[in-house]
Protein backbone atom coordinates (compact mmCIF):
# COMPACT_ATOMS: atom_id res chain seq x y z
CA UNK A 1 0.00 0.00 0.00
CA UNK A 2 1.45 3.55 -0.84
CA UNK A 3 1.49 6.23 1.56
CA UNK A 4 -1.35 8.22 0.23
CA UNK A 5 -3.04 5.36 0.57
CA UNK A 6 -2.25 4.87 4.16
CA UNK A 7 -3.02 8.62 4.69
CA UNK A 8 -6.31 8.24 2.93
CA UNK A 9 -6.99 5.38 5.42
CA UNK A 10 -6.67 6.49 8.25
CA UNK A 11 -8.81 9.71 7.38
CA UNK A 12 -11.45 7.84 6.16
CA UNK A 13 -11.76 5.06 8.05
CA UNK A 14 -11.56 6.95 11.62
CA UNK A 15 -12.73 5.44 14.67
CA UNK A 16 -13.54 2.29 12.32
CA UNK A 17 -11.83 -1.25 13.46
CA UNK A 18 -8.60 -2.12 11.68
CA UNK A 19 -9.36 -4.91 8.90
CA UNK A 20 -6.39 -7.18 8.28
CA UNK A 21 -4.57 -7.23 4.69
CA UNK A 22 -4.28 -10.49 2.87
CA UNK A 23 -0.12 -11.50 2.57
CA UNK A 24 1.10 -10.37 -0.52
CA UNK A 25 3.36 -12.70 -2.95
CA UNK A 26 7.18 -11.66 -2.84
CA UNK A 27 9.40 -10.20 -5.18
CA UNK A 28 9.76 -6.74 -6.58
CA UNK A 29 7.47 -6.90 -9.30
CA UNK A 30 4.55 -8.81 -7.65
CA UNK A 31 4.79 -5.97 -4.17
CA UNK A 32 4.61 -3.67 -6.98
CA UNK A 33 1.59 -4.91 -8.91
CA UNK A 34 -0.26 -5.38 -5.43
CA UNK A 35 0.90 -1.84 -4.58
CA UNK A 36 -0.87 -0.35 -7.72
CA UNK A 37 -4.35 -2.57 -7.12
CA UNK A 38 -4.39 -1.86 -3.79
CA UNK A 39 -3.80 1.66 -4.01
CA UNK A 40 -6.26 2.08 -7.25
CA UNK A 41 -9.36 -0.56 -4.58
CA UNK A 42 -8.53 1.96 -2.04
CA UNK A 43 -9.60 4.89 -3.72
CA UNK A 44 -12.66 3.98 -4.89
CA UNK A 45 -13.51 2.10 -1.56
CA UNK A 46 -13.37 5.46 -0.20
CA UNK A 47 -14.49 8.00 -3.11
CA UNK A 48 -18.10 6.97 -2.14
CA UNK A 49 -17.84 8.08 1.23
CA UNK A 50 -17.66 11.69 2.26
CA UNK A 51 -15.94 12.12 5.12
CA UNK A 52 -15.09 15.99 6.89
CA UNK A 53 -11.57 16.07 6.70
CA UNK A 54 -10.75 18.68 8.71
CA UNK A 55 -13.16 17.58 11.54
CA UNK A 56 -11.12 14.19 11.99
CA UNK A 57 -7.73 15.77 11.67
CA UNK A 58 -8.87 18.13 14.67
CA UNK A 59 -10.25 15.02 16.63
CA UNK A 60 -6.88 13.28 16.14
CA UNK A 61 -5.11 16.74 16.92
CA UNK A 62 -7.39 17.16 20.33
CA UNK A 63 -6.66 13.28 21.35
CA UNK A 64 -2.98 13.82 20.82
CA UNK A 65 -0.16 15.41 23.49
CA UNK A 66 2.11 16.80 20.60
CA UNK A 67 0.79 19.98 19.85
CA UNK A 68 1.07 19.69 16.21
CA UNK A 69 0.13 21.90 13.18
CA UNK A 70 -1.40 19.57 10.62
CA UNK A 71 -2.77 22.60 8.63
CA UNK A 72 -0.09 23.71 6.97
CA UNK A 73 2.75 20.52 7.75
CA UNK A 74 2.95 17.35 6.24
CA UNK A 75 5.25 15.77 8.82
CA UNK A 76 2.79 17.10 11.60
CA UNK A 77 -0.11 15.69 9.44
CA UNK A 78 1.73 11.82 8.86
CA UNK A 79 2.77 11.92 12.75
CA UNK A 80 -1.05 12.98 13.89
CA UNK A 81 -2.25 9.80 11.32
CA UNK A 82 0.58 7.78 13.18
CA UNK A 83 2.99 7.55 10.37
CA UNK A 84 6.21 7.82 9.47
CA UNK A 85 7.26 11.20 8.42
CA UNK A 86 10.93 10.67 8.04
CA UNK A 87 12.60 12.58 4.82
CA UNK A 88 12.64 8.92 3.24
CA UNK A 89 8.68 8.71 3.73
CA UNK A 90 7.99 12.00 2.40
CA UNK A 91 10.21 11.11 -0.68
CA UNK A 92 8.40 8.16 -1.14
CA UNK A 93 5.29 10.34 -1.05
CA UNK A 94 6.69 13.17 -3.52
CA UNK A 95 7.67 10.16 -5.57
CA UNK A 96 3.91 8.66 -5.76
CA UNK A 97 2.15 11.73 -6.14
CA UNK A 98 4.18 12.66 -9.13
CA UNK A 99 7.37 15.44 -7.35
CA UNK A 100 9.50 17.03 -10.10
CA UNK A 101 11.59 19.15 -7.83
CA UNK A 102 14.52 17.96 -5.83
CA UNK A 103 13.49 15.43 -3.18
CA UNK A 104 15.41 16.79 -0.26
CA UNK A 105 13.05 17.74 2.41
CA UNK A 106 13.03 21.23 1.51
CA UNK A 107 10.50 23.76 2.49
CA UNK A 108 9.18 23.81 -0.99
CA UNK A 109 8.54 20.16 -1.20
CA UNK A 110 6.55 19.76 2.16
CA UNK A 111 4.17 22.31 0.87
CA UNK A 112 4.04 21.18 -1.67
CA UNK A 113 3.28 17.78 -0.52
CA UNK A 114 0.74 19.08 2.00
CA UNK A 115 -1.23 20.69 -0.54
CA UNK A 116 -0.85 17.79 -2.69
CA UNK A 117 -2.47 15.25 -0.02
CA UNK A 118 -5.12 17.71 0.56
CA UNK A 119 -5.97 18.41 -3.37
CA UNK A 120 -6.33 14.38 -3.48
CA UNK A 121 -8.23 14.16 -0.13
CA UNK A 122 -10.45 16.37 -1.73
CA UNK A 123 -10.50 14.41 -4.87
CA UNK A 124 -11.37 11.19 -3.13
CA UNK A 125 -14.31 12.38 -1.74
CA UNK A 126 -12.70 14.10 1.61
CA UNK A 127 -14.36 17.25 2.72
CA UNK A 128 -11.00 19.93 2.74
CA UNK A 129 -11.65 23.49 3.31
CA UNK A 130 -10.51 25.44 0.22
CA UNK A 131 -7.76 27.44 2.48
CA UNK A 132 -6.01 23.91 2.48
CA UNK A 133 -5.95 23.06 -0.74
CA UNK A 134 -4.94 26.36 -2.52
Amino acid sequence: MGIFSSILNKIFHHGQAPTDSPAMPSGADAAAAGAAAQNAATATAVAAQSVDVEAVMNDLAKKNTEKLNWQTSIVDLMKLLGLDSSLNARKELATELGYAGAKDGSAEMNLWLHKQVMTKLAENGGKVPAELRD
